[in-house]
Parts: structure tokens; C-alpha cells; sequence
């Protein structure tokens, strides 16, 4: 199974709550998450990524029960999650998916545009990467619904257009997959994120190289 690495419309609705500010030491944990997350995804060996995202997401769980209203921290809780799902591999990584799901989620309903509309990005890789019913809640259809919620946000940002265009790479659309990558590699640099953003931009270059390959 291949995992997150990771609209509100008439498919899939979920009522907002009051945004919830983020305490000083929340905002610190979470930053602590990102950075600590893009080290293990990005520069740890394949074979010593399930160990430290379970380390991670066991972490993050303890940030949310600090401040279960912190849409933040419910988001990261999910991508962490989603993450070591992919790393797990397997139908054993299904039960982590749908957690991931569920926190993510609860992140939606708290603040909807929470982190530049992360929820709706990680929402929808994850959709297009589960299996399908009977095995799992994957729906390509809900997948790009929610991946075109997260560019209505933030048109421009990184992770929305890579992950759009991998949906459309697995869907086969390779000219509108090229498309999403050129524009995810404009994308402006994220505060306290030259880590992620540097993986990102590597995984951004595989894609493509395989969009081309296909066009060609």
C-alpha cells in the first residue's frame, strides 16, 4: 500500500468550529514535529523510518491531548500518522491510515484553512493512495475533490500541487500532472521548512522526469 509520505463540498462536509489559537509551547511543538518529520522522511534509511515515525506520531499524540482544540497539531497528528502507514507497508497499514483520516478530520472541522488548507491536501493523498472499498475508504473521486479544495487555498503552495499532480500521474493525465509540477516548483520557500521544502523538490524532480517519460 502506498501511503502519504502527507473541497468541502456535497461529497464530503464537515462543520467549522471557532479557530483555536496555538500557545506559544504548542507552536513550539509543532515545529518540532515538521522539523523532526522531514528528517526522518527525507534522511533517515528506509529501513529505520517505521521505528522513528512510530517514536514521532506517539509525540504528536501527546501535543493534541495538550490541546485537543489546536488544529494544528490534530493536522500534523494525521500526516505524522499517514506517513508511518506508508512506511509500514501492507494491510497492517490500514489501521493507521484510518486514524490519520480521522485526525485530519477533526483538524477540518476546527479550522478548515488551518495551515494554508493542509488538512484537505493530506485528505486527499490520502484517498487516492488507500485501496478501495472492501479494503479500504480509498475514492479517487473525494481525492481530487479534496486536493482542488486545497489549491482554491493555497493555489500556489508546494504540497497541494505535487500531490494534485500525482493524482493525476496515477489517473493518467500526465499534461495536467506536468502542469501541477512546474507550478509546485515556483512554489514560494515555507518558513522554517528549507528541509521539507528540499525533499519535496527532489521527489517534485522523479515525478516529473516520469510525467516526461510518458509524454514522450
Amino acid at each position: 500500500m502506498r501511503l502519504i509520505r502527507s473541497a468541502a463540498c456535497a461529497l464530503f462536509c464537515l462543520a467549522s468550529l471557532p479557530a483555536f489559537a496555538l500557545s506559544e509551547q504548542g507552536q513550539q511543538q509543532l515545529q518540532a514535529l515538521q522539523e523532526r518529520w522531514a528528517e526522518i522522511n527525507y534522511r533517515l534509511p528506509e529501513a529505520q523510518q517505521e521505528k522513528a515515525f512510530a517514536a514521532l506520531s506517539a509525540q504528536a499524540q501527546q501535543a493534541v491531548a495538550a490541546e485537543p482544540q489546536a488544529a494544528e497539531l490534530q493536522i500534523w497528528h494525521g500526516i505524522i500518522l499517514s506517513t508511518y502507514a506508508g512506511a509500514k507497508g501492507g494491510l497492517g497499514a490500514l489501521g493507521l491510515a484510518k486514524q490519520a483520516k480521522a485526525s485530519l478530520e477533526q483538524g477540518l472541522a476546527l479550522d478548515p484553512k488551518a495551515l494554508s488548507g493542509s488538512a484537505y491536501t493530506s485528505l486527499g493523498s490520502l484517498y487516492y493512495q488507500v485501496p478501495g472499498w472492501p479494503v479500504g475508504f480509498g475514492d479517487d473521486d473525494k481525492a481530487e475533490a479534496m486536493l482542488k479544495q486545497a489549491l482554491a487555498i493555497n493555489p500556489d503552495g508546494i504540497d497541494p500541487n505535487y500531490f494534485y499532480a500525482d493524482y493525476l500521474f496515477q489517473a493518467k493525465r500526465y499534461g495536467e500532472a506536468k502542469t501541477a509540477l512546474e507550478k509546485a516548483l515556483q512554489a514560494p520557500p515555507r518558513p522554517n521548512r528549507a528541509s521539507a521544502d528540499a525533499g519535496r523538490k527532489e521527489e517534485i524532480a522523479t515525478l516529473l522526469a516520469k510525467v516526461k517519460a510518458k509524454l514522450d
